[in-house]
């Protein structure tokens, strides 16, 4: 065997040690440990069957964080349209296109803890928001944004949407942008409209990259954790599923329960994936 021959295989060696090392491993860890009653530290870790995943579904506290996941989801799904609108304008020829992208992308690029804060002081009693309400003359629709059970979740998941827009903005820029032009420039023969095009032409094209976008969105709404821990602590009903898992693990040192928790998020991301990919192959 030649160098140029080992190569890609010792490549592929190294990428698939540093995932088993620091993903697959830790994953059969924590499935090892939901079976377990053990607190974090100590060496004496008791066996104890399902009694974790028992206690998790009898117990209907454990679950209720995730109807706040269901916030985040349908935000997911509203950021992937303004995402794939966004793109479809920035593609056509518009003056300061580039300007555009990095002000839409450079969201993305800011740490979340940062932004937590900045919406801290968007939100806040008198902060920017109701400031600019008060401007625009519809002070009535002031409200205690991080305060109120009844919008705290809608205010956290804007802040998710604010975050990531501009990362599925570049993903749908780039598929919509290695649509031949020919194909284009065939459809404006035929007289197609713009409605058209974007129907017949570029959603067929960008279908992966909503498959791979719809993950995310499951994945993403069930594991939100930095920005209503930041901003909220998980108080006035914006607590998720990893913060309690986080909080079980930590707080209240029950390692065992928490992976199980972890691992019923596992099966859940799991399941909705195999879903999606058989309704997108029966939708072929």
């Amino acid at each position: 065997y030649t160098l140029r021959t080992l190569f890609p295989y010792t490549t592929l060696f190294r990428s698939l040690l540093l995932l088993g090392v620091f993903t697959f491993l830790p994953a059969l860890n924590m499935i090892h440990y939901s079976f377990m009653e053990w607190n974090g530290y100590s060496s004496v870790k008791k066996w104890v069957g399902f009694a974790n995943y028992e206690q998790i579904f009898k117990n209907p506290m454990y679950f209720k964080p995730l109807e706040n996941s269901l916030y985040y989801f349908f935000g997911g799904l509203l950021q992937l349209v303004i995402a794939f609108y966004l793109a479809v304008v920035i593609n056509t020829k518009i003056i300061g296109k580039n300007l555009f992208k990095a002000l839409y992308f450079f969201p993305f690029l800011i740490n979340g803890v940062a932004i937590s804060l900045i919406f801290v002081f968007f939100f806040r009693p008198d902060g920017t928001l109701d400031s600019i309400l008060k401007m625009l003359g519809v002070g009535s629709f002031i409200q205690q944004w991080l305060g109120n059970a009844h919008i705290v979740n809608f205010s956290l998941a804007g802040v998710s949407i604010w975050r990531y827009v501009g990362f599925n903005f570049i993903i749908f820029l780039g598929a919509i942008q290695a649509i031949s032009p020919e194909v284009i420039e065939a459809a404006d023969l035929d007289g197609a409209n713009e409605w058209q095009k974007i129907k017949y032409i570029t959603l067929p094209s960008v279908k992966k990259i909503v498959e791979l976008n719809l993950i995310l969105t499951v994945s993403g709404a069930i594991s939100v954790y930095e920005i209503p821990l930041i901003m909220t602590g998980g108080s006035n009903g914006s607590n998720t599923f990893v913060i309690q898992t986080v909080n079980t693990a930590f707080k209240f040192q029950q390692v065992g329960l928490a992976s199980a928790m972890g691992v019923i998020v596992l099966i859940i991301v799991g399941a909705a994936t195999i879903i999606q990919n058989v309704y997108f192959k029966e939708a072929k």
